[in-house]
C-alpha cells in the first residue's frame, strides 16, 4: 500500500511539473524569429489575434511545441519501461540503439520508396516501429541466456555496439543519396525537431493515448520485475512474457517518438532518474511524474536550442546530448 503522505507529494510534483510545462510553453510562444508580445498570447489564442499573430501561433510555434512535448513523454515513459525491464539504470532507447534502429528503417523508407504526401507522416512510426522492433529483437537475442534469462549489463554493452553499428550504416545510405534527401538525414541525426505541423501531432497521438494507460496497467508488473527473478516467479509473474510485451510496448513509444523527432537520446535516462529522486521507485507513482518530466527536458531543450542560434537554432538532440551524455558517464561510473 502506497502512503497517503507519498501520493500527495507527487501530486505536489505533478502540479509544479505542469507548471513548468506551461511556463516553459509561455515563454517558447513569445520567443523566436518574429516575437510574439505576452499580452497578446491569450487574445489570439481566443481567436482575437491578427492574421499573423494567429499564423505564427497556430501554424508554427503550437504544434511543433506539442509535438516535443508528447515526444518526450514518450521517450521518458520508454525509458522508465526498459529500465524496469533489464534493472539497469543505463537502459535508453537512445544508448542501446532502439532509436538508431528506427532511423535506418526511416531512411531505408525516405530514400528508396516511393512516398506520397498524404500518407507520409503516418507511414513514418510504423516504419520506425518496423526497424526498432528487428533490432531489438537482435539486442534481446544477444543478451539473452537460456539458463540465466537476460542479462541487463550485457544488453546494455551490446545496445551501444548495435547504436555505433547502425550509426554507420546510416552514414553509408547517406553517402549513396541525392543531395536534398541527405539534409533531412542529416537533421534527423542531430534530433532536429523536423515535423513541425499538426498532422505530426495526430500521427504521434495514438500511440500514447494507447501506451499510457497500458504502462499504467502494468506499473505493478515492472514493480515486481524489479526484484530479483526467483521472487519475481515467486509472486507468479510470467517473466519473459512480461519483459517481452513490455519491451514491444517500450520500442513502439520511441519509435513513434523518434519518427517525428529525429535521433533524441538521453532523455529516457534522464527523466527515470529525476522522477525515482522524486517519488522512490514505485512505478505506480514513478510513470506520470517521468512523462511529465521527459515532456518538459525535451520542451525546454527544443525551446533554448531554437533561440540559441539565428535562423535554424541548435537541434535539440544537441542541446539533449550536451546534458545527457556528462550524466550517463556519472551513472556509468558510480554503477
Amino acid at each position: 500500500m502506497i502512503q497517503p503522505a507519498v501520493i500527495k507529494k507527487q501530486r505536489i510534483i505533478l502540479c509544479m511539473l505542469c507548471a513548468l510545462i506551461l511556463a516553459t510553453a509561455i515563454i517558447g510562444i513569445r520567443m523566436g524569429y518574429v516575437p510574439l508580445p505576452y499580452d497578446r498570447i491569450v487574445p489570439t489564442l481566443l481567436g482575437q489575434g491578427t492574421f499573423k499573430e494567429e499564423f505564427i501561433l497556430f501554424s508554427i510555434r503550437l504544434p511543433r511545441m506539442v509535438l516535443t512535448l508528447l515526444a518526450g513523454m514518450a521517450l521518458a515513459l520508454s525509458g522508465v519501461i526498459l529500465q524496469g525491464i533489464t534493472r539497469n539504470d543505463l537502459a535508453d532507447p537512445g544508448v542501446i540503439g532502439i532509436n538508431s534502429g528506427a532511423g535506418v528503417a526511416i531512411a531505408l523508407f525516405f530514400l528508396f520508396f516511393p512516398v506520397k504526401a498524404d500518407s507520409f507522416v503516418y507511414a513514418l512510426p510504423v516504419m520506425a516501429f518496423a526497424g526498432a522492433l528487428l533490432t531489438a529483437s537482435l539486442l534481446y537475442a544477444c543478451a539473452y541466456n537460456k539458463t540465466t534469462g537476460l542479462q541487463p549489463v550485457r544488453m546494455v554493452l551490446v545496445g551501444v555496439g548495435f547504436s555505433m553499428a547502425l550509426s554507420g550504416l546510416m552514414v553509408i545510405l547517406i553517402s549513396s543519396a541525392e543531395r536534398s534527401k541527405v539534409d533531412f538525414i542529416a537533421k534527423w541525426l542531430a534530433g532536429n525537431i523536423w515535423g513541425t505541423d499538426w498532422p505530426f501531432v495526430w500521427a504521434l497521438l495514438p500511440w500514447l493515448a494507447l501506451l499510457i494507460p497500458f504502462s499504467l496497467y502494468k506499473a505493478n508488473r515492472l514493480n515486481l520485475l524489479g526484484l530479483n527473478e526467483p521472487a519475481a516467479i515467486g509472486v507468479g509473474v510470467a517473466i519473459e512474457k512480461e519483459r517481452l510485451t513490455l519491451l514491444l510496448t517500450a520500442v513502439a513509444l520511441a519509435a513513434s517518438a523518434v519518427s517525428v523527432t529525429g535521433g533524441v537520446s538521453f532523455i529516457g535516462l534522464m527523466a527515470p532518474h529525476i522522477a525515482k529522486a522524486l517519488v522512490g521507485p514505485r512505478h505506480q507513482l514513478l510513470i506520470p511524474v517521468a512523462v511529465l518530466t521527459g515532456g518538459w527536458l525535451l520542451l525546454l531543450a527544443d525551446t533554448t536550442g531554437r533561440n540559441l542560434a539565428d535562423p535554424d537554432g541548435i537541434p535539440a538532440g544537441i542541446i539533449v546530448a550536451l546534458i545527457g551524455a556528462p550524466y550517463f558517464i556519472y551513472l556509468l561510473l558510480k554503477k
